[in-house]
């Protein structure tokens, strides 16, 4: 099933944190579309709960060096 969510993730403080992000989700398997903003504090993500969860998505972000709040 598709599902969409948006996450509150501090600590990205310009483009390169950005796309640290992004590259990081994008290499999970089910994860269909990302976008980070820095300015907003958010990072929306679009994935199939068949192949990934909000857990392992969550992860990949603190693994990359940020806060999921």
């Amino acid at each position: 099933m598709i599902e969409t969510v948006s996450l509150t993730v501090t600590g990205m403080k310009c483009g390169g944190c950005e796309s640290n992000v992004t590259d990081k989700l994008k290499t999970i398997d089910g994860v269909l579309f990302v976008k980070a903003s820095s300015k907003d504090n958010e990072v929306n993500v679009e994935f199939d709960s068949d192949k990934t969860s909000l857990d392992t998505i969550e992860s990949a972000i603190i693994d990359a060096g940020f806060t999921v709040e």
